[in-house]
């Protein structure tokens, strides 16, 4: 029969573990929760999701915002994507991200946009193909980054030429992926932004129709809700800086050229070219905006393209919209 020492000190071991481990997940709960500091109690930076050459660029090149951290992304599917992970606080997309977003039940709300930008993205072609119009594409391949601003461009070019889905065979391709089948023939036109757009504006290569009275394009600014609800002065703060950046852009478009060119990786020219279709004023959102991508919303979903229903306008908040003023 054991002794009572040889029974009390393994339960009195178990016992400081169990307790150790209850410990350690309490702490771990209450750092979680808070969101803003890490392991070591330094508070996390803003976390600001960007694509190539939209306007967080700038901010970015110019380090203006210096206390927060980037990630860069290929298109605004993949920004969203981040969102959903909880990987990023703040991220900037086109028109139809949003909506494939809030279709995939992501959680996130609208606080900022753009001036229309509709000349910054377009149906590219090879000129000897002898294409004259959009509707000479019919039963040809056309690609695109599905979920994009370019799918939405897609959709309204369709319906001016009196034509659906089935009458094009659609070929979803990332922007990567796009130039390369585009260059080398395997498909007929390619349905694309900038700065990817003025990159492929080589000879040889035609605009076939951009977004000019069919879709805005405009950016939009997302933010997930634990941010909103936790830094939100921070968030305004950032806000601030954006817009007085992008200002000072479009105020001095020779020096704003000369430092994206380096942050994007591509020639001057080209981003010079881009830029000046393309670099728009912010503007805050409001119910018009909210409008607007529900009608966008609303067609995607009428066409299968996302299940419905999805209300857009409830996503729109204007909180922040003195900074955009």
């Amino acid at each position: 029969m054991p002794t009572p020492s040889t029974t009390r000190h393994p339960r009195r071991r178990l016992l400081t573990a169990a307790l150790t481990t209850v410990a350690l997940l309490a702490t771990t709960a209450v750092s979680g929760c808070g969101g803003s500091a890490d392991a070591g109690g330094t508070k996390q930076k803003l976390r600001i999701g960007y694509q190539r050459f939209g306007g967080l660029s700038l901010v970015k090149a110019r380090n203006a915002a210096p206390d927060v951290e980037w990630s860069l992304f290929e298109s605004g599917p993949a920004l969203t994507e981040a969102l959903k992970a909880g990987s990023i606080d703040i991220g900037q997309v086109g028109e139809a991200p949003p909506v494939f977003a809030a279709a995939g039940k992501i959680p996130f709300s609208i606080i900022g946009t753009s001036a229309p930008i509709p000349q910054g993205e377009a149906v590219l072609v090879k000129a000897d193909r002898g294409y004259r119009s959009f509707a000479d594409l019919k039963g040809r391949t056309v690609a695109l980054n599905k979920g994009s601003n370019v799918h939405w461009l897609l959709v309204r070019l369709l319906e001016a030429n009196h034509m659906t889905l089935k009458d094009i065979q659609v070929k979803y391709l990332k922007p990567a992926e796009g130039r390369p089948a585009f260059d080398g023939g395997q498909i007929d036109a390619w349905v694309i932004w900038d700065p990817y757009f003025a990159l492929a504006e080589q000879p040889g290569v035609q605009v076939l129709a951009d977004a000019t009275g069919l879709a805005s394009n405009r950016e939009y600014v997302l933010a997930a809700p634990q941010a909103l609800d936790k830094r939100s002065d921070e968030i305004r703060a950032f806000l601030q800086r954006y817009r007085e950046v992008t200002d000072w852009g479009i105020a001095h478009p020779e020096e704003r050229a000369s430092t994206l060119a380096p942050e994007l990786k591509i020639p001057q020219d080209v981003t010079t070219r881009a830029l000046a279709r393309s670099a728009k004023p912010l503007a805050p959102v409001t119910p018009a905006i909210g409008d607007e991508l529900q009608a966008i919303t609303d067609s995607f979903i009428a066409l299968d393209l996302i299940p419905g229903p999805v209300d857009l306008r409830s996503r729109v908040d204007d909180r922040f919209s003195a900074v955009f003023q």
